[in-house]
């Protein structure tokens, strides 16, 4: 990269997704980032943020949680700011997870589930989850570190089955 591209620095998740129909129980949809140590990418996370939380250092913020995805825009938003995440981490997994407390639903069942990544204005990555409609959780977004201390972005849609919990402890596991 030249001197002018400063890498991945500050990043917005943004998930949408139509509520569920009249006298359904409500689909409940999460955004959630595994942070793993630069020593250690594939092992346990370091830390994870997820339903209404934030990072220990602030770096990763869930600044927006719908539990209906009723309402206009994002239902979800989650911000995370590379250019302030410490040296000691080299990589972030992104992922997507539906709640399932009445009853096993995948993105299949949930109309209109979108998940966009955004750098500013600029869209990194766009996915509509059909290629895991069969999914209960994915993957959706690697972001790395390089050699040069540059974050970088890698689009990923792998996915899931798996309740939120055992998600998070598989969703950084493999390469992607």
């Amino acid at each position: 990269m030249s001197s002018l591209n400063k890498g991945v620095r500050r990043v917005e998740v943004a998930l949408r997704w139509d509520p569920s129909p009249l006298g359904e129980s409500a689909h409940d949809l999460d955004v959630v980032a595994a942070t793993y140590r630069a020593d250690a990418p594939y092992g346990a996370p370091s830390y994870v943020v997820h339903f209404d939380s934030r990072s220990p250092d602030g770096t990763i913020t869930l600044t927006r949680d719908s539990k209906t995805g009723q309402g206009f825009g994002s239902d979800e938003v989650m911000t995370l700011e590379f250019d302030r995440l410490a040296a000691t981490y080299g990589r972030v997994v992104v992922g997507v997870v539906i709640q399932q407390r009445d009853g096993r639903k995948v993105f299949g069942d949930v109309a209109n589930t979108v998940v966009r990544i955004l750098e500013g204005p600029v869209e990194l990555g766009k996915n509509e989850f059909a290629d895991v409609s069969a999914s209960t959780a994915a993957v959706v977004g690697e972001f790395t570190r390089s050699d040069a201390g540059e974050w970088e972005f890698r689009p990923v849609l792998r996915g899931f089955d798996a309740d939120p919990q055992s998600f998070v402890g598989e969703m950084g596991n493999s390469t992607y």
